[in-house]
């Protein structure tokens, strides 16, 4: 069913895939304040501590050992190396990265060894079955094409704690939700619908994407949410605030991915991110100097 999604994307030869995942350095830091960011770990931040004990590091010096690696890594690494490497990303808390590794090593040497635990062994292999964009599309990409890992690119340090009284957060979201009960929710959950009877077909996954990277769906996605919540009536503004942390998130995962692209320029980057993204991510990009967004429909044509 991914195929022919897979095979035009390595068409096009990216040589950096952004997913939307946050990274082991932000986890690492969400981790110091939990007050705030308490449910934001539990959900989004992957537990590297098998693999720090495995190392002797913790997610910085992971990090800092990873990038050390790879700074002076040959083009044909030995499997020990391999190995090794991918453990360092699941230390780093780079579980997607660490897969790619994996994935580059011939099926006989996906093994414990050089650090690896059982454990972690069957971590890595349960994710290689996992079925989501980070892992059977950008890690299988990135393994065919030779790229060394992924970039978590998502960013959640605008994220705030449920409101402490209930009555108050069940009132935002009944606020949010009336707002998203409008025509233009309607039109997409019916688009929706209509894709997800399709995706048995040969081709059904790529019409999905070719959908879901149309002109209008950004447009269409902003009139049903974010736009609609900007226009609620409640006194506290609860869909403001709503919009207000949108655009933050997203102005922070754009400015990770100029990071990236900065460190080498013409990077042929491809960004993974959830379709609600798409707008906000080609506003934001499209405002930075030396760099050109590319047409998504004309890579999945």
């Amino acid at each position: 069913m991914l195929a022919p999604l897979l095979d035009r994307l390595a068409g096009w030869q990216p040589t950096a895939i952004a997913t939307e995942n946050l990274s082991g350095l932000q986890c690492d830091s969400l981790r110091r304040y939990p007050f705030r960011y308490a449910e934001t770990v539990k959900e989004y931040c992957p537990d590297p501590t098998v693999a720090g004990r495995a190392t002797g590091l913790d997610v910085p010096a992971a990090n800092v050992e990873v990038e050390r690696l790879l700074a002076a890594w040959p083009i044909q690494p030995s499997t020990d190396r391999r190995r090794h490497l991918a453990l360092l990303f699941l230390a780093a808390g780079e579980p997607g990265s660490a897969l790619v590794q994996w994935l580059r090593l011939p099926p006989n040497e996906r093994r414990a060894a050089d650090g690896l635990t059982d454990d972690l062994v069957k971590t890595l292999n349960q994710a290689a079955d996992r079925a989501n964009e980070t892992n059977s599309v950008a890690a299988v990409l990135a393994a065919r094409l030779g790229l060394e890992r992924l970039w978590s690119v998502d960013d959640h340090s605008a994220d705030t704690p449920d409101a402490v009284d209930p009555a108050e957060r069940e009132a935002a979201g009944k606020a949010i939700s009336r707002a998203w009960d409008n025509p233009a929710t309607k039109a997409r959950l019916a688009e929706s619908a209509r894709l997800e009877q399709e995706l048995a077909a040969p081709d059904g996954v790529l019409q999905l994407y070719r959908a879901y990277n149309a002109p209008g769906a950004p447009a269409l996605a902003y009139r049903s949410d974010f736009g609609a919540a900007l226009a609620e009536p409640s006194a506290k503004g609860y869909g403001r605030q709503y919009v207000g942390y949108w655009e933050t998130r997203n102005l922070r995962m754009v400015s990770n991915i100029r990071d990236v692209l900065g460190r080498q320029p013409g990077t042929r980057l491809l960004a993974i991110v959830g379709a609600s993204h798409k707008g906000y991510y080609e506003a934001y990009l499209n405002q930075m100097h030396d760099l050109r967004l590319v047409n998504p429909l004309t890579v999945l044509r």
